[in-house]
């Protein structure tokens, strides 16, 4: 079991989904959108990451912390 799971996650009004991606050297980087609101009132922040991984697993684990590092200070990803 993961102390952090890469699935997308739901914390109070705010839904996280983490995301990896591949780059052209086969290494992988971190995604992580933020998503308030329903409807036309949807809000969708998109953050990307710039340390690379050599597995999407790790990529996905570094980004749902971010996640939680997001939810305890916001005004740090600005």
């Amino acid at each position: 079991m993961s102390l952090f799971p890469t699935q997308p996650f739901t914390v109070g009004p705010f839904h996280f989904t983490p995301l990896s991606r591949a780059g052209r050297d086969g290494r992988f980087t971190a995604a992580l959108s933020i998503r308030r609101g329903k409807g036309s009132q949807t809000h969708d922040h998109f953050y990307g990451f710039k340390p690379e991984f050599a597995r999407p697993e790790s990529a996905l684990m570094y980004a749902a912390v971010q996640g939680r590092y997001w939810l305890i200070n916001p005004r740090a990803f600005a």
